[in-house]
């Protein structure tokens, strides 16, 4: 069957055929995944090559582990729970927070948070640029479990519930994290606008 065909099927379909042995299905949930996955872990990380291993690491995770999926959560819940262990454990072996790339673009190809570009004037373009930089910036100096849930809501647009079930924690520590880490954020960033 071609991965087109695939795409028709839901995440749950596609486990199910992938355990009876039919590869494209698993090569389908990779690709409706793999942007969101790799986008989690870039804002996790902060570095292209850590993300793009963690995102291999995932799959590989996943397409090992897919047996023991239990269908209790969702498919995505799953995926993005290995993904956030995997940015854990490489943020572990580094001991420190990672060097922040300020040129790191997003799945798209674009730089981060800027809106199309094409209309705004030189002068424009900078000041959305050194604002992303600042944003990406305050991200990174978040402590993780913090980092993760603003990325998840603001980035992923999940609901409380969503993180909450990837996180395997209370929805009201998720609404916690997500309000004390927008407000260090918040600091940062004007911490940031006075030194400039």
């Amino acid at each position: 069957m071609s991965q087109i065909y695939m795409m028709e099927f839901s995440d749950d379909q596609l486990i199910e055929q992938t355990l009876a042995g039919e590869t494209d299905a698993f090569s389908a949930l990779v690709h409706r995944w793999e942007r969101q996955i790799y986008g989690l872990s870039l804002r996790m990380l902060g570095r292209d090559e850590d993300a793009r291993d963690v995102c291999q690491e995932t799959f590989l995770a996943a397409f090992r582990n897919l047996n023991k999926f239990r269908g209790d959560a969702k498919f995505s819940s799953w995926i993005y729970r290995i993904a956030l262990n995997a940015c854990h454990t490489k943020l572990r072996k580094q001991g420190t927070m990672p060097a922040h790339s300020l040129d790191q673009e997003n799945e798209d190809g674009r730089k981060f948070e800027l809106p199309d570009l094409d209309s705004e004037s030189a002068p424009d373009r900078m000041q959305l640029d050194q604002r992303a930089r600042m944003v990406r910036k305050a991200l990174q100096a978040l402590p993780a479990e913090m980092r993760q849930v603003i990325i998840m809501k603001e980035y992923h647009e999940m609901t409380f519930a969503e993180i909450a079930e990837v996180m395997q924690t209370p929805v009201s520590t998720v609404k916690s994290r997500l309000y004390t880490g927008l407000q260090q954020m918040r600091a940062r960033l004007e911490k940031q606008r006075a030194a400039i």
